[in-house]
């Protein structure tokens, strides 16, 4: 058996953000665990991650939005803190949402829900960062930027508020998602 410690944030604000990297930054220097998956619109959360980690040394993965997620096909990345990011070492990427994708076009037009939006819903009644969390994960597995046979530190949380959900998990491919196996929570929003 194994005790871990659980953070739980009471509400859901930009401060968790800097308190999860400090929990990240602790995990992962005592678990060795090298590849880390962040959900980052703007890439200011990844940022942050990076200057408390030795990015360089990490396998750090930074998720945005996909073009077109509110309008048009804006990209939400902010270019100056992509080129840090990039800097550091940080691979960026911007891809189909796993647990959305092309059955969100068809909801929207026709209505009702289809299996990705109602695994997504269900994630979501622990936390949306979980959701968010375990959704970066897949895309990341997807692009080939992150293992399957590995654990990996998966982070999540509202968009336009930073992040406040960090798991460990084994992650999948869209394709064997239910292979998906999260095996820690180290924090999470009560939301």
């Amino acid at each position: 058996m194994e005790k871990c410690e659980i953070t739980y944030f009471d509400e859901i604000r930009k401060e968790n953000t800097m308190e999860v990297i400090g929990i990240v930054k602790d995990f992962q220097e005592k678990s060795g665990i090298r590849d880390i998956v962040i959900s980052s619109n703007s890439g200011k959360s990844a940022l942050e991650l990076s200057k408390e980690l030795d990015a360089k040394e990490l396998n750090i993965v930074a998720i945005s939005l996909h073009s077109g997620f509110h309008d048009g096909d804006d990209i939400t990345w902010n270019e100056e803190y992509k080129r840090e990011l990039e800097d550091y070492g940080v691979k960026c990427f911007i891809g189909t949402h796993a647990l959305s994708g092309i059955d969100r076009g068809i909801s929207r037009k026709f209505g009702g829900y289809n299996t990705a939006e109602l695994m997504a819903e269900t994630y979501k009644t622990v936390s949306t960062g979980l959701k968010v969390a375990v959704e970066v994960s897949i895309m990341a597995s997807d692009a080939g930027l992150v293992p399957t046979d590995k654990e990996i530190i998966a982070i999540g949380g509202h968009s336009g508020y930073g992040v406040d959900t960090a798991v460990v998990l084994t992650s999948a491919h869209m394709n064997n998602v239910f292979d998906l196996k999260i095996r820690k929570i180290l924090a999470i929003t009560k939301d």
